[in-house]
């Protein structure tokens, strides 16, 4: 019989790999070389996405985490405050709201089924945490018929 390892690199705190792996001895000492570690993750991501069972705190932070969002952009996402989803993920909320545990999975899915109807959504999400926020300026006008805007930092 071949020895589990037990994998600790992701959120989920009970995953063991049968294979796909190597033991590695280093100056550093022993360590591990994991094949295909994005296979990996996708794996377990589809495996989480499909148990009917509500999510669990490491589940909801595993998919999070793999979908590149913040506990304040899911927040934002499914209606609640960031410290909302710090309660879920650290097991301090009894449940999980629903919405938020559909609206994950679907995310999920959406990410790793290659449509990615969502993925621009989760880019945007992405882009607005990054950007400085500085004081901005509109200039708002007609083109034709229709309004335009434009923003611009600083003051005028």
């Amino acid at each position: 019989m071949s020895r589990l390892y037990r994998y600790t690199g992701c959120a989920l705190p009970d995953v063991y790999l049968e294979n796909g792996f190597e033991l590695v001895t280093s100056a550093y000492g022993e360590g591990v070389t994991i094949h295909d570690i994005d296979g990996l993750h996708a794996a377990l991501g589809a495996v989480v996405v499909a148990n009917p069972a509500p999510l669990t705190g490491a589940d909801f932070r595993f998919l999070r985490q793999e979908l590149g969002l913040s506990q304040a952009a899911l927040g934002d996402l499914v209606g609640k405050d960031e410290q909302a989803v710090a309660r879920w993920e650290k097991g301090k909320s009894k449940k999980i709201d629903a919405t938020a545990d559909r609206l994950l999975r679907l995310l999920y899915k959406d990410a790793n089924n290659g449509k990615k109807k969502f993925a621009p959504i989760i880019d945007f999400l992405r882009k607005l945490e990054l950007a400085a926020t500085e004081p901005r300026s509109y200039l708002a006008r007609t083109v034709g018929t229709e309004w335009s805007a434009t923003a611009s930092t600083g003051t005028k």
